[in-house]
């Protein structure tokens, strides 16, 4: 930033300043902008910041909590930089604090959590790292991780941080040919696997060939298979590294913050896979302006199931070393997450919508079916809470210890925060979950291009719908989306796409120059794609994605994203795939049911079937899912050209397995369409039969 915006900044800023006077309850109270007085306020968590462009007028927003400065480092340690220096400083004031918990003991049983302390830790950090130093690995190279989460993940990610290396997650659920094409495109020179993945890698060794060490965790030694020198590759076990490592200790050969930390690959709808480069400083100034809103404590305990190789678990991780949090590990089996939950007894729990939408149905088909006195205690508990959390008043703790406490053993009994994030989740789940557990609940917003976290919730913001306000780390704006009828001007919140600038900024997609200027402008915004608002106080709701839209054939834009979240609340509908296309007049929609509705439906009406597939082929059965997605449609004020006119049911869910999801769970629309291509010809073509209206292309 150059001088002049620098001093227009301050300018801009100081115009909106109160002198304090004796009555005064702040030192700097800011000034209500007159240009956004309609959705900012002196209580508000953003600060609105005005500012000229050459082609018009935008406001940009900052978290109240620093708006003169982006946070990128600590305040109170200013000198950390690195994550090396993140996790030093924790070794060193947490040393015989439990850091690592596993349950999985040596002969495949489960038992009690055991605990590796951070000074254990930081032993095998130094270990690990200088092991691959004694196998010849260079300084800068990418380093593997194929495995699910488990203490050694972070010993490796750490060793990499102290020697400076670069980690590169891997995962099996993005195919065989695209971790083959990440091991080469970033240069991967030793792999970190577990023995199940070792066969996979063996058969495309000479498909692969940076690679020099395959190191084998929870291998044994006198059972690892023995590769012809000519083959360049060492295979070695994770236990035989470290004794390795132990007798050629190396000294550390720390990054410095503008290093590469990360390429965290993105697993996209289409194309390869692209790999964004997240450097030290973007992690750090992440979590630095995330920890001026929430604090975590070394008396905290963390469950850990969240993909480490999603951008998310990675940051979680990283304030969980900043303030000595516990992080015990999951078996590795989502069913079995409740059990190392109860045993665990966490007190942060960080999940996404599905897993909280599963609690909620589970928790309230509970109450149904419990009936009677049961379930008028749970209602007017609820309700009782409910109203007092809106209020702003304590509710009586005389419901915790009715209901609400035994509802919240399901997770330990202890969880004090609970966070969501990956995708939206319903303002009713958000009030269910703060009502039922007894915590705080935050729902954020953010992407692995921004280091993870752009906005969050703040403590004693019991609001719903929304994701908060903007990270101390960095600065978002709204740019005007015409084509979609998204303003600055709207009324009354202004709307747009959501831009974000700061040192959470990733560097760009390795080797790949076009698609980084794609998505960062001249200016340095990254332009995320997705349509936001600003609701009353500054805080950001999501409304809308820009990138899947597409024109219908009378030139209308849809947004499917929009589309299928109003009709996932269909009691029918488990999952929803909206189609529409320029060479059509109306969208069709291929519904994932919920089976156990759908029995019960068939049931009152009498309707007698041999299987689901012929229910869902009953015509009757689509005419009553179309009928309730239309009364949802309608209830959402759902445009007439949005409004689905056909639908398809099946009985198989949208999955990871069958290619319908990517690994964050959203629908991969190219292979959707190619799937369902038969059952949307017939809809299309049965819509023809009942529309004698031309249909026009543009």
């Amino acid at each position: 930033m150059d001088t002049a915006t620098a001093q227009r900044r301050l300018k801009a800023i100081h115009c909106h300043l109160i002198t304090a006077t004796s009555d005064s309850h702040s030192q700097s109270q800011l000034r209500s902008n007159p240009s956004a007085s309609e959705y900012f306020s002196e209580q508000g968590y953003s600060v609105v910041l005005p500012e000229k462009l050459q082609t018009g007028k935008w406001n940009v927003y900052r978290s109240a909590h620093s708006p003169l400065m982006l946070v990128s480092r600590f305040p109170e340690n200013p000198e950390i930089g690195t994550l090396h220096d993140n996790f030093t400083r924790s070794v060193e004031n947490f040393r015989d604090y439990k850091y690592l918990g596993t349950r999985i003991r040596f002969d495949g049983t489960v038992g009690e959590y055991k605990w590796m302390t951070y000074g254990e830790a930081g032993t095998a950090r130094t270990e690990i790292g200088s092991g691959l130093i004694y196998y010849g690995i260079p300084k800068g190279s990418g380093i593997g991780l194929y495995f699910i989460n488990r203490p050694e993940w972070l010993i490796v990610d750490h060793a990499c941080s102290a020697y400076s290396f670069v980690s590169v997650p891997l995962y099996d659920t993005l195919g065989p040919d695209a971790v083959k094409y990440i091991v080469n495109h970033a240069v991967v020179q030793a792999i970190f696997c577990v023995p199940p993945s070792l066969n996979s890698l063996l058969s495309c060794l000479s498909e692969i060939p940076t690679v020099r060490v395959i190191v084998v965790v929870g291998g044994i030694d006198d059972q690892m298979p023995s590769l012809p020198s000519s083959a360049g590759v060492k295979i070695v076990t994770y236990s035989k590294l470290l004794s390795q490592g132990r007798s050629s200790l190396q000294p550390f050969c720390p990054p410095k913050p503008n290093d590469i930390a990360t390429i965290c690959y993105t697993s996209g709808t289409t194309g390869t896979p692209k790999g964004a480069v997240l450097s030290h400083e973007n992690f750090i100034a992440n979590v630095a302006g995330s920890t001026l809103v929430t604090k975590f404590y070394p008396s905290d305990v963390y469950i850990s199931y969240l993909p480490l190789a999603h951008i998310y678990e990675r940051v979680n991780q990283v304030m969980a070393v900043r303030f000595g949090v516990a992080v015990g590990f999951y078996q590795g089996d989502n069913m079995k997450l409740m059990d190392d939950m109860a045993t665990l007894r966490p007190t942060i729990f960080c999940s996404v919508p599905r897993l909280y939408n599963r609690i909620y149905a589970s928790v309230m088909n509970a109450v149904k079916t419990s009936g009677g006195l049961r379930e008028r205690l749970f209602n007017a508990a609820y309700s009782a809470k409910k109203q007092a959390l809106l209020s702003g008043k304590n509710p009586s703790p005389m419901w915790d210890r009715l209901v609400f406490n035994k509802i919240r053993e399901k997770l330990g009994g202890r969880v004090r925060i609970m966070c969501s994030g990956a995708s939206p989740l319903s303002p009713d789940v958000m009030d269910f979950l703060r009502i039922c557990f007894c915590g705080q609940v935050f729902e954020g917003y953010g992407m692995t291009e921004t280091s993870c976290i752009i906005s969050a919730m703040e403590e004693g913001d019991n609001l719903s719908g929304h994701v908060g306000s903007p990270n101390p780390a960095c600065e978002i704006k709204l740019v005007d989306v015409p084509e979609m009828k998204y303003t600055s001007e709207d009324q009354p919140y202004p709307r747009g796409e959501i831009c974000v600038r700061g040192p959470i900024i990733f560097q760009g997609y390795y080797k790949d120059e076009v698609q980084t200027r794609e998505v960062i402008d001249e200016d340095g915004w990254l332009h995320t794609g997705d349509i936001g608002l600003w609701l009353p106080k500054g805080r950001l709701k999501i409304i809308d994605r820009k990138k899947n839209i597409f024109k219908l054939a009378q030139g209308e834009y849809i947004a499917p994203e929009k589309v299928e979240n109003v009709y996932t609340k269909c009691k029918f509908v488990a999952q929803c795939f909206i189609y529409g296309d320029s060479l059509n007049s109306s969208l069709v929609a291929i519904v994932s049911v919920d089976q156990d509705v759908l029995k019960a439906w068939a049931d009152s009406e009498g309707i007698k079937y041999q299987n689901l597939v012929q229910l869902c082929n009953d015509p009757r059965a689509r005419a009553a899912v179309l009928a309730d997605m239309d009364a949802i449609g309608r209830e959402a004020q759902l445009r007439g050209f949005e409004f689905a006119k056909a639908v398809t049911l099946v009985i198989e869910p949208f999955t990871l397995e069958n290619g319908l999801l990517t690994p964050t769970f959203k629908i991969k629309r190219p292979q959707a369409k190619e799937y369902f291509a038969n059952a949307i010809s017939d809809m299309y073509a049965e819509l023809g039969t009942f529309d004698p209206s031309p249909q026009k292309v543009l």
